[in-house]
Order: structure tokens, then C-alpha cells, then sequence
């Protein structure tokens, strides 16, 4: 019989190469990120660091830029994520009430979440180009318009172009997840809701939603984080053009990483969005526990 002592040192051991992976490829560059966010850092200071303190803090907090492609990004989540939401419950509806062809359908919706990000940009940005698939069909086609259409070219033009690639990305994860959920509401209550008169609509308010709405508000706290998260569709579209007013928040600290080399900017401004996220985490997660109070 092998003593609770040893016992605990073979669990030891076992878990050892594991935290020491955790520890070197997640929290040390945690702790070196926030530690090189007080120095400045950059192509000419590689090897002689000087510490400033919080003047990236404040630099990034009064640039410009930062609050254009912050602004970016609230906009591109604000959109994005009702958007995804209410389509993805709606069609996770439609699903969980028809016997035939639904795994087909799982399937079909499915698809655009598991496309590479990459690829899903490029064709998009193939679409929407000046000299793109769409403009030849207005113009050529159906001759709608005279002359191409710039969707790319401006600011509104190009972060609707990823906003619509962002909603039609995330419509099947949030099928999924909502199909998971309808799935256990007990059919007792919608059985008791017809009984006493209530239409479609009434049982979508008051049965539905109120079952369900754990699930909508573990969606949101993912999706918002996602949303603010928002990189690959960015670079690969419009890469912050014309002028940085389609950056958002991610693609603008690589540019200040890697195109400018101000690494200490960067470190800062990453922990300044990972405060902000923080925080709303923190909010929704409270409404979350409240929801499961009522």
C-alpha cells in the first residue's frame, strides 16, 4: 500500500511537465509582457531598456489612433454580436422543429465556423474589391450601376465588409449552442402555455427565453470577447487602410509592434484591452449569477 505521502509525489511528478509548459509558454510571457510595458522598447533600444513608467499607459491613452480603432472595435461587437445571436437563435428554432433533414441543415450552418479565417477574408475581399466579383455583377450583369463601387475605400465601407464576415462566421456556433439549450426545455411547458391561450410569440417571450437564458448570457460574455478580439478578417480585408480608420484594436497594436517596432506601446495597450475585457467578463458573469437567482 502506497502511502497519501508518496501518492502525492507521484501526482507531483506527473503534473510537473505540464505546469512547467504552462509556466514558460503562458505565464512568463505574461509577466515579461506587463514588465515591458513600463520600459520603452523599441528597434533602437533593443538591448538598453529605459523605464519610463506609465508614459505608454498615457501615451496610449491619448493617442488618437487608439481611440479610432477602439471605437473600431465597440462598433464591430455591438454589431456583430446581436447579430450573430439572434440569427443563430432563430435558425436553431427552425432546426429543433423539423424531424427531417436537420442534421443536414446542423451541417450547412455549420460549415462557415470551421472555413479558415484566412480564406473566408481573402474571398471576401475578392468579393468586395473595387475590381471584385460583385462590382462586375452590378456592372456587367444586371448593369445596376455605371461605374465600381469603392467598398473598400472607406472606413464604414470596409468594417461592414468584416462586420458581415464576423455574423456569417458565427451564426453556426451560436446555432449550436442554442440548439443544445432549446433541446432541454421540457416540453411540459409549452404544452401548459398552449393550454392557456399562448401564441408562438408568447411562448418565444415567456417560456423560451426565460429557460434559455443562461445560455444567452454565457453567449454574450464569449461572443463580446471575440468581438474585441477581432484580427485576422481586419488585416487580411482592409489591413487597417485607408489611413488606420478600419483598424481595430488588435491589428493596431501589431502594427505598433511590428511595422513601427514601439513594443512597449503595444505591451501597454494589450493590457489595457485585457482590463477592459476583464471587467465586462466581470459584468456579464454577474448577470449570469443573478440569471440563475431568478
Amino acid at each position: 500500500m502506497k502511502t497519501k505521502k508518496s501518492q502525492n509525489i507521484q501526482i507531483g511528478f506527473l503534473l510537473l511537465p505540464g505546469i512547467l509548459i504552462f509556466g514558460f509558454f503562458t505565464i512568463y510571457p505574461i509577466v515579461k509582457l506587463f514588465i515591458t510595458s513600463f520600459f520603452k522598447w523599441d528597434f533602437g533600444s533593443m538591448f538598453d531598456q529605459e523605464f519610463i513608467g506609465f508614459a505608454n499607459y498615457k501615451e496610449v491613452l491619448t493617442d488618437p489612433y487608439f481611440h479610432l480603432a477602439f471605437s473600431n472595435s465597440i462598433v464591430y461587437t455591438l454589431v456583430t454580436v446581436p447579430a450573430q445571436m439572434i440569427i443563430g437563435l432563430l435558425i436553431a428554432m427552425l432546426i429543433n422543429n423539423i424531424n427531417k433533414f436537420s442534421i443536414s441543415y446542423r451541417v450547412a450552418y455549420y460549415l462557415p465556423v470551421i472555413t479558415s479565417w484566412v480564406i473566408a477574408s481573402l474571398v471576401f475581399k475578392y468579393v468586395f474589391n473595387t475590381e471584385g466579383l460583385l462590382n462586375y455583377f452590378l456592372t456587367k450583369v444586371i448593369h445596376l450601376t455605371s461605374g465600381n463601387i469603392h467598398w473598400l475605400d472607406s472606413r464604414w465601407g470596409g468594417m461592414s465588409v468584416a462586420m458581415l464576415l464576423g455574423t456569417w462566421k458565427g451564426i453556426g456556433w451560436n446555432m449550436v449552442v442554442f440548439l443544445a439549450a432549446l433541446q432541454t426545455v421540457p416540453k411540459d411547458l409549452y404544452e401548459s402555455a398552449s393550454l392557456d391561450g399562448a401564441g408562438t410569440i408568447a411562448k418565444f417571450i415567456y417560456v423560451t427565453i426565460p429557460s434559455i437564458k443562461g445560455t444567452i448570457l454565457f453567449a454574450l460574455v464569449m461572443l463580446t470577447i471575440g468581438g474585441f478580439n477581432v484580427f485576422t478578417s481586419i488585416k487580411m480585408i482592409t489591413d487597417g487602410n485607408p489611413g488606420h480608420k478600419t483598424e481595430s484594436v488588435l491589428t493596431w497594436m501589431y502594427y505598433k509592434a511590428f511595422s513601427t517596432g514601439e513594443f512597449g506601446y503595444s505591451a501597454a495597450l494589450s493590457f489595457i484591452i485585457a482590463v477592459v475585457l476583464g471587467i465586462l467578463a466581470v459584468v456579464q458573469f454577474q448577470m449570469m449569477d443573478h440569471s440563475k437567482l431568478d
